[in-house]
């Protein structure tokens, strides 16, 4: 596992986040007077952009996440990145955080695999930081602080000999593999399965410094050409575009790591396909489920409620259907006919379920410790800015 994985996640993730929040910000601005209330200016949205910006490339910030560390899990990055969002003046649902979260992992997962080297990893992060940096260039104290990261960015990875960076192609790699989420723009594109897997095309230019497949040369002893042949490629392959641009401004030839996502209606995550159902359903086996459900009855969450200043924002119009499953349980069970089965709930039992309920409970929680430790600097960090 690479230990300089860390921010190029981080850093691109942020870059994601940003594209989705500017559209949907852009997409709220429909009212030319203001009037109405929960509508976003102009002024809002660049306020927004300003101040995540300046929290996500502070200095201090961005010295922490640079040294050589672990990667950090889902859970970690993902309370990271809700931090920063709400350094501004916009609060976001927990729905609209989870599915922000996925949309940035499977955006930036996309490019990874698209990715023509380990070494075009830095111009797809580089990409993103040019972005970032026109979406505040209104305020040249950010647009500064965006600057010194990049040259330090440059400094730390610009070294690292091409093993290191299959390492940290690698690392993202593990990153990514358990995530499937489907992305309505990835499938309307084609690039993107019914399963949540990304369709890789079998053509188009080979890496920079790669020959075009296809072809067999054979040598005598003394290393002269002697024949040729050619083999089937299976694809269809061209020669390598030119290099990409390293340095701080320049053309980075490769368009991964941009804004593809023009239009913010099509951004949404897709629901996952309707499952047709062969034969009769298993009412045994969910009543089954309700009556352990029942016997646990005796344990209770505590919902807390948050109180925290400034605007509230859905990013996706789904968010009211992911907040509660009322509506689409009440037509699952519809469509059911319900077997009756009369118990008579065991104290003993229930009180034994809820004692092995509680040691899972204990247990995840000594995990979550362990997991969240790594991540605790930054997070105490984010609560300072």
């Amino acid at each position: 596992m690479s230990v300089r994985t860390l921010p190029l996640v981080f850093i691109n993730l942020g870059g994601e986040m940003l594209y989705i929040l500017d559209q949907r910000l852009q997409a709220l601005n429909t009212s030319e007077d203001n009037s109405e209330k929960g509508i976003w200016s102009e002024n809002d949205r660049k306020r927004v952009m300003t101040d995540i910006v300046g929290a996500m490339f502070s200095k201090d910030f961005m010295d922490e996440l640079l040294k050589p560390q672990q990667l950090y899990s889902h859970r970690t990055l993902k309370t990271v990145l809700t931090r920063l969002a709400h350094t501004s003046i916009m609060r976001l649902s927990q729905a609209s955080m989870d599915k922000l979260y996925e949309l940035m992992v499977m955006a930036f997962k996309y490019q990874v695999f698209l990715c023509p080297r380990p070494k075009d990893l830095l111009l797809i992060t580089y990409n993103h930081i040019d972005t970032i940096r026109e979406f505040v260039q209104h305020t040249p104290v950010v647009v500064n602080q965006v600057d010194e990261t990049h040259r330090k960015v440059i400094e730390v990875y610009s070294s690292l000999p091409e093993g290191e960076l299959q390492l940290l192609r690698q690392t993202l790699l593990i990153f990514f593999q358990d995530l499937h989420v489907r992305v309505s723009l990835f499938l309307k594109n084609k690039v993107q399965n019914p399963n949540g897997r990304f369709a890789l095309s079998a053509s188009g230019p080979v890496p920079h410094g790669i020959d075009v497949p296809g072809l067999i040369r054979m040598f005598d002893r003394k290393g002269r050409e002697v024949r040729r042949g050619e083999f089937p490629t299976g694809g269809s392959y061209t020669s390598p575009i030119r290099q990409g641009c390293f340095e701080l401004h320049g053309d980075r030839v490769i368009r991964l790591g941009v804004n593809i996502g023009n239009h913010p209606e099509e951004t949404y995550i897709s629901k996952p396909p309707s499952v047709k159902k062969e034969g009769a359903p298993n009412l045994l086996a969910k009543e089954e489920l309700n009556l352990l459900a029942r016997l646990m009855g005796s344990m209770k969450a505590e919902d807390t409620a948050e109180t925290a200043t400034g605007f509230r924002i859905n990013l996706f119009t789904t968010d009211g259907e992911e907040g509660g499953t009322g509506t689409s349980g009440g037509a699952d069970q519809s469509s059911f006919e319900v077997l009756n089965i009369q118990a008579i709930q065991d104290e003993q039992a229930a009180t034994q379920l809820a004692r092995i309920a509680g040691q899972f409970a204990e247990g995840d929680e000594l995990s979550e410790s362990l997991s969240t430790n790594k991540g605790a600097d930054l997070l105490a960090m984010m609560d300072d800015l």
